[in-house]
């Protein structure tokens, strides 16, 4: 059995363009993956091997890969930095034991970050934070530090300080050791000597690694009592309450360095396998059923337990569909048998392979704590859970976002008409975040996802990959609606034609719910006029009517329904006619209930030049934004508003011509909020005049 204190699940994170592709590029130098370093700006980066990907200098999708250093085995997921694809983020997260987060030297802690912090959090992901990009323009590593307790909350525990700043910056001195390492040059990260500490960087080095052993030490009384009677631990107490404290997230370890220039990626290197927790020291996933109710149960990562393994991620390729799967406990064997709990359906296990961007090794087997992919599963998506038949149990589902954004495509001609739902299907199973529904109207097919730019790379796949040519029609926003008005209401439903007839009345209230609520059902009635076995059916009526809204059809939030009374008919009542009563009090009193349209707010966080602010806070304004901060960065300013995403289609052209080149954006969704009323009458004629065609 392969030792399991010796595997690290990590995932690196960042915004976009703070270096993780370039990180995990010299990664995979330093540990022998590769001989030929990739740079993302040619387009040749190992993990970026989709076209989109080259092209952009972006990460799409999470790349997974394994590596080896000093005798431990790293499995990592590169993951997108981009807002549009934050779910590739979460995903990844979810199945990681352990992370580290990329920040730019002179960007600092940018929106991107914050979410993917915040996702991390969530998950109870351990991390390092690894400040990059040194050797530019604007860096400041002392700012970050400030920023990651500011902006994120966190607690970093400062490892290493830089030599040089910008074109000077030349090392790094190693807190823990107190040693320097300085590099010669920047094209062979081997190419370093260790000295001592420069002496004007003395002082400042004892500062740093005093507030280093006092945050350490913190972990363990004993040596803090010692410590405080002037006992300096030792370098291995030092490192095992740094690994305690970063495991429970108490800290987050900070280093330095710049990638691209190869210096500093070895002590990243060294921190993950010195402070990261292997799979054996990550809380076991909770077991639920099949209900989503925590069963009490839980997948320790042990090979000899049944298998559990959960489906993160659904690849594409030329050899066939790739489920990669991570093995929470128990061992997974080629021709297996194993249980998809979701469908209820088995499946035999083909070929396993372990994965390098996108060339394979073939795998006869897999344990407890391994990151593998699948070949040719049919019925698996991503959070579905894969397990051994005899003893059955489901792992905690992935939620997903809803998407904001929606457009029509029409292939261009009959060929591309035929592979379009071969396509389709495919790019939904790889996707959780990217829908596909038919307009029952016009029949027309409407592609839904996270953004504009998420959406764009939809068409750009369908079309290169898959070989279908579509005609895009007009970005559509992801409108609700809701109400604003208490309406007492009464319905009576009544169907008397030969044989047993229909019989339901029931009197209830509609108004507003909480917001985010969704929808609401109280029943109080007393004394069986409305029986109880009735109520779930006055429930079901109205709330399989909340996806068409009375004003323009789009789907209803935030409304409570109570059921204060009613009648009924010994023999002619049955649920049926009960929900269909709901059905018709529906459709009946929503319209007086003051029904209004919500449109989706994003979050928006731009980066302009400082000569640009007053032009971009105005063009914000104009597209109905509210701005809620600015804060000058040494290279710029980072403005933060909330704004309709109607009036943000196209902004990344209308930004740059205002920024001459130089601004950035990024946006998430945020809220629902109501529509001015002219805007929202505009909406309901536009959609009444589109369904009507």
């Amino acid at each position: 059995m392969t030792d399991l204190s010796r595997y690290r699940n990590i995932g690196i994170f960042a915004h976009v363009d703070a270096g993780k592709t370039t990180t995990t590029e010299r990664i995979l130098k330093l540990t022998g993956k590769i001989h030929k370093i990739g740079e993302v700006h040619d387009g040749a980066a190992t993990t970026d091997f989709m076209d989109q990907e080259q092209e952009r200098g972006i990460t799409i999708q999470s790349a997974a890969t394994t590596c080896f250093w000093k005798d431990h085995r790293f499995n990592i997921i590169d993951t997108p930095g981009h807002v549009d694809f934050t779910i590739e983020v979460y995903r990844s997260l979810k199945v990681l034991d352990g992370g580290v987060g990329v920040f730019c030297g002179s960007g600092g802690v940018e929106p991107q970050s914050e979410t993917n912090w915040r996702y991390a959090n969530e998950s109870e992901v351990a991390r390092l934070i690894y400040v990059n990009k040194l050797d530019r323009l604007g860096a400041d590593f002392y700012r970050v530090v400030k920023q990651v307790e500011d902006v994120l909350g966190a607690n970093p525990l400062v490892m290493t300080l830089p030599i040089g700043t910008e074109d000077d910056f030349v090392g790094i001195v190693d807190l823990l050791r107190n040693e320097a390492w300085i590099w010669a040059g920047s094209d062979d990260p081997f190419n370093y000597e260790i000295k001592p500490i420069p002496e004007d960087m003395q002082e400042l080095a004892a500062e740093w690694r005093e507030k280093l052993i006092e945050t350490a030490i913190e972990q363990d009384d004993e040596v803090m009592e010692k410590y405080l009677e002037g006992e300096e631990p030792d370098l291995e107490t030092l490192q095992r309450c740094i690994r305690e404290g970063t495991i429970n997230l108490s800290f987050f370890p900070t280093y330095c360095g710049s990638s691209f220039k190869n210096k500093g990626v070895q002590l990243v290197l060294d921190a993950v396998i010195d402070y990261l927790p292997n799979p054996t020291e990550v809380k076991p996933q909770p077991e639920v059923d099949l209900e989503g109710n925590e069963t009490g149960g839980f997948a320790d990562v042990d090979p000899e337990k049944p298998l559990r393994a959960l489906a993160f991620k659904i690849m594409d390729d030329r050899f066939g569909a790739l489920t990669f799967t991570r093995i929470y406990s128990g061992t997974l064997k080629k021709g297996d048998t194993i249980l998809n709990t979701f469908t209820g359906k088995t499946e035999r296990i083909g070929r396993l392979v372990e994965m390098h961007a996108d060339s394979r090794e073939e795998l006869d087997s897999a344990q407890a704590g391994d990151i593998v992919a699948i070949v040719g599963m049919k019925n698996v998506q991503t959070g579905h859970t894969l397990c051994d038949p005899k003893q059955p149990a489901t792992l905690e589902p992935m939620v997903f976002p809803d998407p904001v954004i929606s457009v029509s495509i029409t292939p261009k001609d009959k060929s591309a008409a035929e592979k379009l739902g071969v396509a389709l299907g495919k790019m939904i199973a790889e996707d959780p975040s990217f829908r596909v529904e038919t307009d029952e109207d016009s029949g027309e097919t409407i592609i839904k996802g996270m953004g504009e730019l998420h959406l764009d790379i939809k068409v750009d796949i369908l079309k290169r990959t898959h070989g279908v040519e579509v005609i895009v029609g007009k970005p559509q926003v992801a409108y609700r609606e809701t109400i604003t008005r208490l309406v007492e209401d009464s319905y009576t439903h009544k169907k008397q034609s030969g044989g047993s007839g229909q019989y339901a009345k029931i009197d209830y209230i509609v108004e507003p719910a909480e917001q985010n609520v969704g929808f609401e059902f109280e029943s109080k009635v007393v004394g069986g006029n409305v029986p109880r076995e009735f109520w779930p059916a006055v429930e079901k009526g109205f709330k399989v009517s909340l996806d068409k809204g009375p004003l323009a059809g789009y789907p209803l939030l935030d409304v409570k329904v109570t059921l204060i009374d009613g009648a009924f008919h010994a023999v002619d009542s049955s649920a049926i006619a009960y929900e269909i009563a709901a059905k018709a009090a529906y459709r009946q009193t929503m319209p007086k209930a003051g029904p209004q349209i919500l449109e989706p707010i994003m979050k928006v966080d731009v980066f302009t030049p400082e000569d640009h602010v007053g032009d971009v806070i105005g063009d914000l304004n104009r597209r109905r934004g509210m701005i809620k901060s600015q804060e000058a960065g040494p290279t710029g300013v980072r403005i933060k508003a909330d704004a309709p995403l109607s009036e943000m289609f196209g902004y990344i052209g209308d930004l740059r011509t205002i920024t001459a080149g130089r601004g950035q954006f990024s946006m998430e969704f945020s809220h629902y909020a109501a529509c001015p009323n002219n805007i929202a009458e505009a909406v309901i004629a536009e959609t009444r005049e589109r369904q009507a065609s």
